[in-house]
């Protein structure tokens, strides 16, 4: 058998892995021609995994047998619509990958179905009137990027038509999305979708970098702090999120906002989170899902079984850094192996040119760090912060240790 794999991070190379163990030929898309994966591939090919014609060129050529990805967002459309055209096996159908792409239809979706979220109007440009029922501070966002990009906190009129206009050029729709902004704390859910049963595989706190008015994740916390009822209130509604959907087998990724009352859906996609989530979730629950994407995608049915909970606790500190270019990394071999850290990885690779924080794609490393208590935690974390470099060109360090010692704050 063959397969098409799109985009190149390091969740595909665990995909690669897994189709590799059972003797399956990978074939590998991406437009970047310096991804982690591309290594792994039987074969590679530059080209954008948005690009639906280019990509459907490369499984005709090839006559794969399916296309895959996953902890991709955008893709996820990209894949079900090649794969019902050519008529190849995948686990969403293209109207349903359609719609939970796109948060304008999402957002509508949630309302209809007593899914608590905030208030929220869809515009391609500034409208006085369509927002006058907005309270500030407003959420702006492109109703179909992904990576955080373009998303922008205002408080006032200019700022908002500022972030309309920006997150507008940014969407392939010409469309943004402005939604009242829901105090607390931001969690990320993990949900399995099992014959219609939606099971909570792993809660984790996540914290934002929030300079300049932007949402870029920097910081994860497993397991998440949250009280008995806002648990209960969670599982309610990914389950009525995946009745509505009428998601049947499926990864989901819910983001919501709790104030340890009430909980407030931002948004979800068919998916597992992005990064290094999928290793998170096996390492908490017990559940792999890059493997279940596969048996699915090969018309095997996995079983969710019993769930374990998390033994440690677990944060995954994502690095950026200030404007630069990059020679290498130092640290953070030693930190893994006198035990402070318990893994790391660079995502770029020398050579990457950095100017400021865009989007969580702009990340040169992470590093997590397991502990039994928060006082062992902070120890490990601030010793992190202290030995790690991201070396430029010029010798200097690039790394926003800044952004890193908030943690104590």
């Amino acid at each position: 058998m063959k397969a098409l794999v799109l985009c190149g991070g390091l969740p595909q190379i665990a995909l690669i892995k897994e189709l590799k163990s059972r003797g399956i030929t990978a074939i590998l898309a991406d437009m970047n021609p310096k991804v982690a994966a591309r290594e792994y591939a039987d074969k590679f090919y530059q080209v954008s995994v948005l690009d639906v014609d280019a990509i459907r060129a490369v499984a005709v050529e090839e006559k794969v047998d399916f296309l895959i990805t996953v902890c991709a967002d955008q893709v996820l459309e990209v894949v079900a619509k090649i794969a019902q055209d050519l008529s190849l096996p995948w686990y969403i159908d293209a109207e349903t990958a359609e719609n939970v792409s796109k948060k304008s239809y999402m957002k509508q979706i949630f309302w209809d179905n007593g899914v608590p979220t905030t208030k929220f109007v869809i515009l391609d440009r500034y409208d006085a009137e369509k927002l006058a029922s907005l309270s500030y501070p407003i959420i702006v966002k492109p109703v179909d990027a992904y990576s955080s990009r373009g998303v922008k906190k205002v408080q006032n009129e200019a700022e908002l038509r500022e972030a309309i206009d920006a997150a507008s050029a940014i969407s392939r729709t010409k469309t943004a999305i402005a939604e009242e902004f829901a105090e607390g704390e931001e969690i990320s859910v993990d949900v399995y979708v099992e014959e219609g049963k939606a099971h909570v595989l792993c809660l984790t706190n996540i914290y934002k970098i929030g300079e300049d008015g932007k949402f870029i994740i920097n910081r994860s916390r497993i397991p998440a702090d949250v009280p008995d009822e806002i648990d209960a209130m969670i599982a309610d509604a990914v389950q009525k999120i995946a009745d509505a959907f009428g998601l049947k087998n499926t990864p989901m990724l819910v983001q919501l906002i709790t104030d340890g009352k009430k909980i407030s859906v931002v948004e979800f996609c068919a998916r597992t989170g992005g990064g290094i989530k999928f290793k998170m979730i096996k390492r908490v629950s017990g559940f792999d899902v890059v493997k279940a994407v596969v048996d699915l995608t090969l018309g095997e049915k996995p079983h969710v079984g019993e769930i374990r909970k998390a033994d440690k606790i677990i944060v995954n500190e994502f690095v950026y850094c200030k404007a630069g270019e990059l020679d290498h990394l130092e640290g953070f071999e030693e930190l893994l192996a006198d035990g402070t850290i318990a893994a790391y990885s660079g995502f770029k690779a020398p050579g990457a040119v950095f100017t400021q924080i865009n989007s969580s794609g702009d990340r040169v490393a992470y590093f997590s760090i397991e502990a039994d208590s928060d006082a062992d935690l902070k120890a490990r974390h601030a010793a992190a912060n202290a030995r790690i470099r991201a070396v430029g060109t010029d010798g200097e360090d690039l790394i926003r240790h800044d952004l890193i010692a908030k943690f104590h704050a």
